[in-house]
């Protein structure tokens, strides 16, 4: 255990008194569950989690003490900028934190979960340091006694299991979706991105029968009351989880940690994640020719898809697109290195700790150029990490497959010097 939990979070926790704790001493605890929670001192939403999560906490505590052990853990991650906030924030919490001077840790933490906003609870397995479940905040609300206890991931077709509707009232099990591609699709009609989606993905829906495939969209609602929700629903020609299944809506989105709106979960016949991207491949293929989108090593970088260069590191290979196939031979060179890394991390069952994109000659690229604050030169290799506001460059005459490998490796072992953006 120790081994694990020490690569994810070090050698050494703060807590709320000051002292420090050894991460290796969390198995001596019995602590099989790790709560990593990222969020601040200031601000309703991180008060609030706050608030529940000291209860949620008190209540487990009380419970492993009196069986003899202590089961669950928190590491506070937190996002304070100065020393004195986040020490007075440690103090009145009852759990561990991360270092304040462990900077470059908490960025690596914030990359690695993929965390975009605050409050966020992910829970770990204490003995591989795997996710157990992304959505801490679902599971202290929908299970506050701990009864669902280590609120582990469940297959699709058991967290779905139950009756489905159709916009004209008639229902059908869930279990007819056996056997079908399924996109799960996290929407309301209250989100103005979600309406413009919705549009484009009725059309795909219909392509995509039309063309023979066993395809299926299941419609989980965020919308804020019922009556909302069936007039959403009326636009849509696929099912939908019932409004009033607060609870099965709640684990749908605890199951694929659903941190915003809309989100498109594509699923395989067997209910297993092909992608969860399905909002970008849906905008970039609305002909439906590469349904059902199988994800690709390295991606060309276009207006749909860079809302991903936020959600971490990126390696972005910038190319003179006047040359029609300079953005394909870009791709090829980099591919192999790409496939390398993801099955590398596949096999550990993690995520890419880097998403690789090729990026031609139009405005967005342009925009990404002068807001990071690059040079004009092409071919320029860079890594862009957003949340750190951190550039890596690599500016040379001629990119070879030898370069990106040395580069990417490099960053990964946290041997280059960044540059602030």
């Amino acid at each position: 255990m120790a081994g694990a939990l020490t690569e994810v979070l070090g050698e050494v926790l703060v807590a709320g008194d000051g002292e420090e704790v050894a991460v290796s001493a969390l198995a001596a605890r019995g602590v099989s569950l790790v709560g990593l929670y990222f969020g601040c001192s200031v601000g309703g939403p991180c008060a609030q989690l706050g608030a529940s999560l000291a209860a949620f906490y008190g209540r487990f505590r009380g419970e492993a003490a009196a069986a003899g052990g202590q089961r669950l853990e928190i590491v506070f991650v937190s996002a304070e900028q100065e020393q004195q906030q986040w020490q007075e924030a440690v103090r009145a919490m009852p759990w561990l934190a991360l270092p304040f001077a462990d900077k470059h840790r908490k960025l690596k933490l914030w990359n690695k979960y993929r965390v975009s906003n605050i409050p966020s609870l992910i829970f770990i397995d204490a003995s591989t340091g795997k996710v157990v479940c992304r959505n801490g905040l679902l599971v202290i609300r929908d299970d506050p006694e701990g009864l669902e206890f280590p609120w582990g991931p469940k297959p699709f077709s058991e967290v779905v299991a139950g009756p489905l509707l159709r916009n004209n009232g008639q229902t059908l099990d869930s279990n007819a979706l056996e056997g079908s591609h399924v996109g799960v699709y996290f929407s309301a009609h209250w989100c103005p991105p979600c309406r413009s989606l919705t549009r484009v993905l009725v059309e795909s829906y219909r392509k995509i029968k039309e063309a023979g495939q066993k395809f299926e969209i299941l419609f989980v609602s965020a919308d804020r009351s019922e009556d909302s929700f069936k007039q959403y629903f009326s636009e849509m020609p696929w099912v939908a989880v019932p409004y009033a299944d607060e609870a099965r809506r709640s684990r749908l989105n605890r199951l694929y940690g659903i941190q915003g709106i809309p989100t498109l979960i594509v699923l395989d016949s067997k209910g297993d994640v092909i992608t969860r991207q399905g909002r970008v491949e849906v905008l970039n293929d609305v002909e439906c020719r590469e349904f059902p989108w199988h994800p690709k090593p390295v991606l060309e970088l276009t207006d749909s898809n860079a809302v991903q260069l936020n959600e971490g590191p990126c390696l972005v290979l910038f190319v003179d697109s006047e040359d029609d196939g300079e953005s394909e031979a870009a791709k090829q060179l980099i591919q192999p290195i790409a496939e390398k890394i993801i099955a590398k991390y596949k096999a550990k069952e993690e995520e890419a700790p880097l998403l690789f994109f090729v990026a031609g000659e139009d405005d967005m690229t342009d925009s990404l150029r002068d807001y990071t604050n690059l040079p004009e030169a092409a071919p320029l290799l860079t890594i862009l990490d957003m949340s750190a506001r951190a550039k890596y460059v690599m500016d040379v005459e001629e990119i070879t497959p030898e370069i990106v490998e040395a580069f990417v490796s490099d960053f990964l072992a946290d041997k280059l010097k960044p540059e602030p953006i």
